[in-house]
């Protein structure tokens, strides 16, 4: 089966859990980036299901832990949203952390007719969650940024947006447009302008499913890291199995470079 494959031409990196988690660097992973993937002739994508900050603000966070990123290399399902609010032609109520906000600028969100949901601790209270629940009710398209159960912050895991959006699929029997990870368009979107095939590709994440098991559907290589949210036994959540388990990103960087180039 591997010898179908085409040589590597692009590796997409997960961010938080994968090569930081909140404002602490995964240990050795700017060296990882900066001498060794960035030498390598490969494209190279950061793509994120993080709905916490705006792609702005990310920058700044990851530029501050010593990471070299430019802009134009983030992928987040935050811009993946706002493409789709924008075919679909919807002011939406937005369930996003207001950090969030600028990357929603410019979006008309008057007398809403559509409902997103990303992680927004602060707006999942009964008063908020009806709202949203009466207007899918209502007929208004549900968009869920994404659909992670959880994730990792210093002091544990926490709950993601998964288990609102589930909720108010149950409460008003309708299912989610999902526009994140683990959704194939997220993963084609992120290589669009690379010049690059899926089979081409291969994908760094702690998370198995969403990561791993989706770019894997999409026609990727996943690489899983034990980081971040990773829990032993959650490479056997998915079927096909990873490509690859590793400590960390900047043991799954090694492979790469020692048997996919």
């Amino acid at each position: 089966r591997m010898a179908a494959r085409r040589v590597l031409k692009a590796v997409l990196v997960d961010l938080s859990g994968t090569l930081h988690i909140e404002d602490s660097a995964v240990p050795g992973a700017q060296e990882a980036l900066k001498r060794q993937l960035r030498s390598a002739p490969v494209t190279i994508r950061f793509v994120t299901n993080t709905t916490k900050e705006c792609k702005r603000d990310l920058l700044e966070r990851l530029t501050k832990l010593g990471f070299d990123i430019a802009e134009n290399e983030i992928f987040t399902s935050l811009t993946a949203a706002r493409n789709l609010l924008e075919q679909k032609q919807v002011r939406p109520l937005l369930l996003v952390d207001d950090k969030a906000l600028p990357d929603f600028t410019g979006i008309a969100t008057d007398d809403p007719n559509a409902v997103v949901v990303g992680l927004a601790p602060e707006h999942f209270r009964y008063e908020m969650m009806n709202r949203a629940f009466r207007l899918v009710l209502d007929g208004a398209p549900l968009i869920a940024i994404h659909k992670a159960r959880y994730f990792k912050k210093k002091d544990g895991l926490a709950l993601g947006p998964g288990p609102f959006v589930a909720g108010l699929e149950y409460a008003t029997d309708t299912k989610a447009t999902v526009v994140g990870k683990p959704e194939m368009t997220f993963f084609l979107e992120a290589l669009r302008g690379t010049d690059c095939a899926p089979e081409e590709a291969v994908m760094i994440g702690d998370d198995c499913r969403d990561d791993v098991g989706g770019a894997q559907n999409a026609g990727m290589r996943g690489i899983l890291v034990r980081t971040g949210k990773y829990r032993p036994a959650d490479e056997d959540k998915i079927n096909p199995a990873p490509y690859l388990t590793c400590e960390n990103f900047p043991e799954a960087v090694e492979h790469i470079l020692e048997h996919l180039l």
